[in-house]
């Protein structure tokens, strides 16, 4: 005769609970580990929220009915501010402020080639938000054209 008393279901029970445990003590040793002041999802939440800005608002023609529209003579006008009034451009788009500062650099390009570029050089071994958008570009004639705008933040 066995005396132990354990059946199926205390074992199954047992078992689920030690799984989950095994469960919980990984995830949360996982984030134990990870790196506390990790900021690059930070800058690449400001690189989208400056993207939907440009694109969107600024550099918009203002057609609600195609998005990402880009008006060429905006855009012109965008990157020679951006080229020659950094400071003042990047303060327009919240990327300067009195605690925090980011630096900023957008690429306009086609199927051939680069468009138009400005804002400062891309630092290498630095931590860069990066946000693409693809956009139509409506040129003084009507004429449409599809180009990449990418938008980096660091």
């Amino acid at each position: 005769m066995d005396s132990k008393g354990q059946i199926t279901i205390d074992y199954l029970i047992s078992i689920t609970i030690f799984l989950f445990t095994v469960i919980f003590v990984f995830n949360y040793t996982s984030g134990i580990f990870a790196p506390f002041n990790s900021n690059s999802d930070e800058i690449t939440l400001i690189a989208d929220r400056t993207a939907t800005a440009l694109v969107e608002k600024i550099l918009s023609e203002g057609d609600e009915t195609v998005p990402n529209l880009v008006t060429m003579t905006k855009a012109d006008i965008f990157f020679t501010e951006l080229g020659t009034n950094y400071t003042d451009t990047t303060s327009y788009l919240g990327l300067s402020g009195s605690y925090v500062s980011y630096d900023f650099n957008v690429t306009l390009q086609n199927g051939t080639g680069l468009i138009n570029m400005a804002g400062k050089p891309i630092p290498s071994r630095v931590n860069v938000g990066q946000t693409k958008r693809i956009v139509l570009i409506k040129d003084d004639t009507g004429n449409t054209e599809v180009a990449i705008m990418s938008f980096r933040v660091w």
